[in-house]
């Protein structure tokens, strides 16, 4: 997703859900179910409700995203 239309915005993971799938709440009020990147899985980065991360999303589809950082 690494193109010019993906927006890159910073939220906090809610929930842990299975199979790598995170609940995000951005803006205080909006929920976005998040996965976690390629690179994130094979390095065994772990996520872990409360963490600040960083969201891919692209512009069609404004309630799924992709984990590309935890800061």
């Amino acid at each position: 997703m690494s193109d010019k239309n993906v927006k890159r915005v910073d939220g906090r993971v809610e929930e842990a859900l299975p199979d790598a799938y995170f609940r995000v709440s951005i803006g205080g009020d909006k929920k976005v179910l998040a996965h976690l990147s390629g690179k994130m899985r094979l390095h065994r980065i772990k996520i872990v409700p409360g963490d600040i991360v960083t969201l891919e999303m692209t512009p069609y589809d404004e309630t799924r995203g992709r984990i590309v950082r935890r800061l």
